[in-house]
């Protein structure tokens, strides 16, 4: 054992016995050699474990919390994986910091990827972190289990994954709740958005907790309750399903409306229910404004903002022509992308910012 190493674990048993759990975990990585996490380059420490259950080692900015020495002002951006648990069930995630996020309140953004995607592969291809480095936002991406779904798709189409207390969308939820505490987050801008299975997930875990989340984003998905099997989930992505379900959070969507993987109708029943779910607090002033405009790439789209003259939009819907299943403004270095644009990233980040969740 070299010398170096040895001084390592001394210092992991150190803070150990000291209670600085996140100064120990970082001192055993190192001493293990040291490990290369996508984003930010950055020493990434032992993966992160926030149980409900009260067992939890959160390194970096958070570890002041266990007693562990203030963060530096100027933090670095960072990029780490960790693992959470609740309702019976175990997911792993990436979170990602901005810089300077260390004891700040900054807004979180909880995205949530499509089919055959993973949350180094989403962040990549949705260009969110960068986005989220110059605005000042903390991103968190939840990963499917294989065994949960052999095509990593979110189940959506499960009725025991869509209540508030138990399944993905309870896990999810609870996921973003731990991560808002254990990092000193703002509580009153989290918003959730994703693609695909992950924005129909999207949306049912915000409908199912409409106090947590101050705005939801959904891009090539469908409605809450579109559908409770197998079966009618496939019926919906082929033409649409209308549901009772209302969405009472503010909505942004997104869709393309050459999409022959989930129809376009999808996304007028998205809107629908976010109308629906909203009219009580922006009552009967509310109104729909479309307006028509052409991306530098030729790329075309239609607008359509619900809402009250003045203030903040309660819905919009992006309707892309001619576009298919994708990311629309994504980045070639992930999947399911489209690099025509708008840029579905930056139009969702500036419609959460606009939004605050009201107090309780």
């Amino acid at each position: 054992m070299t010398n170096r190493l040895q001084d390592l674990l001394r210092d992991a048993t150190r803070w150990t016995q000291a209670g600085q759990l996140g100064a120990a975990a970082q001192a055993i990585q190192r001493a293990l050699g040291g490990l290369l996490v996508g984003g930010t380059t950055t020493a990434a420490p032992v993966g992160e474990v926030i149980d409900v259950q009260a067992v939890e080692v959160v390194p970096g900015p958070a570890a002041a919390a266990l007693g562990a020495a203030p963060a530096a002002a100027a933090s670095p951006a960072s990029f780490t994986a960790g693992v959470h648990r609740h309702v019976g069930l175990q997911r792993s995630f990436k979170l990602y910091l901005p810089p300077g996020a260390a004891g700040q309140a900054v807004p979180l953004v909880v995205m949530l990827h499509g089919c055959r995607q993973d949350p180094d592969d989403f962040a990549a291809g949705t260009g969110m972190n960068a986005l989220a480095a110059a605005q000042g936002v903390a991103v968190l991406y939840p990963a499917q289990a294989v065994d949960a779904n052999p095509g990593r798709c979110w189940n959506w189409f499960k009725h025991n994954h869509q209540l508030s207390g138990r399944g993905e969308a309870a896990l999810i939820a609870d996921l973003a709740r731990a991560v808002v505490q254990a990092h000193g987050l703002d509580s009153s801008r989290v918003f959730i958005a994703g693609l695909s299975a992950g924005g129909a997930m999207a949306a049912l875990v915000a409908a199912a907790h409409p106090r947590q989340f101050a705005a939801v984003g959904v891009h090539s998905g469908l409605a809450p309750g579109a559908a409770a099997d197998v079966q009618a989930g496939l019926a919906a992505m082929r033409s649409g399903a209308a549901s009772s379900t209302p969405l009472p959070v503010p909505t942004i969507v997104f869709h393309g409306d050459a999409d022959s993987t989930v129809h376009p109708r999808n996304a007028e029943q998205v809107l629908a229910a976010a109308v629906r779910g909203t009219a009580p607090r922006v009552g009967p002033a509310a109104h729909t404004v479309q307006t028509l405009g052409v991306c530098a790439s030729g790329q075309r789209h239609t607008r359509s903002v619900h809402g009250v003259a003045g203030q903040p939009a309660q819905a919009e819907l992006w309707l892309l022509h001619g576009a298919g299943h994708a990311w629309s403004g994504g980045q070639p270095a992930g999947s399911h992308t489209d690099a025509r644009g708008p840029d579905a990233s930056a139009e969702m980040l500036r419609f959460f910012l606009s939004h605050r969740r009201a107090p309780r």
